[in-house]
């Protein structure tokens, strides 16, 4: 019988992630060090894709629409395509765009969707946004400064009602364009899945920096912890803690979740 997931997580599991794989002895040594709150949120992922970040459910349900925005993102919005569309002062191809790769995930709430928008179309958004989202993307400076430039950048959009600057519009772009450097930041789900895994991430709800810098070191950590499960990129990570955070997943029982997309 399915466990039902809520505040305080079942630890039943399906048969396939009672009896996991061996792992080999070069990893033991490092779970034996991870904390219980980890090994619980560990369980919690396995208990919905028994194979880790390679089941084909998991790929099915939050990998695979994200990699395929990346994808579609190197393809019209590579650095050389980004530079040389910008060189001809292209801004509104470049944010039409950058819009129309994100459009297709579901990663941004309707309303963040539809402020974007607005904020490209009018005066010069276009252009400040081209311009401030190669800087972010390909600029110089360190990754503290490229951030903070970025965020003031997105405060800077006109805007009609609904206001550009929150953290998922601020993170959005990086992580789809630079998986391998970038996390993106869902506010409730994030501050859930930091304290489930024992974190204390220090969040502000206007994007800054020290926040952002917290949040890397956790999925720095989240990463070392789960490395006998091989997690790719950020994507991963980011899905993992998605898994942790979300109410769509914690209100499911793995019966359910098996015939029913949970996203």
């Amino acid at each position: 019988m399915a466990s039902t997931i809520s505040g305080s997580w079942s630890t039943a599991a399906p048969a396939s992630a009672r009896r996991p794989r061996p792992r080999p002895k070069r990893y033991r040594s490092v779970r034996a060090r991870v904390s219980t709150s980890a090994e619980r949120c560990r369980r919690r992922f396995l208990h919905f894709f028994p194979e880790g970040f390679r089941d084909s459910t998991y790929l099915a349900w939050e990998r695979d629409y994200k990699t395929e925005a990346h994808l579609r993102w190197g393809a019209e919005l590579g650095r050389a395509q980004f530079r040389a569309l910008l060189h001809t002062r292209r801004f509104d191809e470049i944010a039409a765009r950058a819009i129309r790769i994100e459009s297709r995930t579901n990663l941004l709430f309707s309303f963040e969707k539809m402020a974007l928008r607005d904020a490209a179309r009018m005066g010069d958004g276009s252009r400040v946004l081209s311009e401030g989202l190669y800087d972010f993307l390909h600029g110089r400076g360190n990754i503290a400064t490229r951030f903070d430039r970025w965020c003031a950048v997105v405060g800077s959009l006109p805007r009609r009602q609904t206001r550009v600057l929150t953290w998922p519009v601020a993170t959005v772009f990086g992580f789809i364009a630079q998986p391998d450097q970038h996390i993106f930041l869902k506010p409730n789900v994030t501050r859930v899945a930091a304290a489930q895994y024992g974190f204390d991430l220090h969040y502000s709800s206007r994007p800054n920096w020290d926040t952002y810098r917290e949040l890397l070191e956790f999925a720095a950590r989240v990463r070392r912890d789960l490395r006998d499960l091989a997690p790719r990129d950020m994507v991963d990570i980011q899905s993992f803690l998605w898994v942790q955070g979300s109410e769509e997943y914690r209100g499911r029982t793995f019966r359910a979740a098996q015939t029913t997309r949970i996203r």
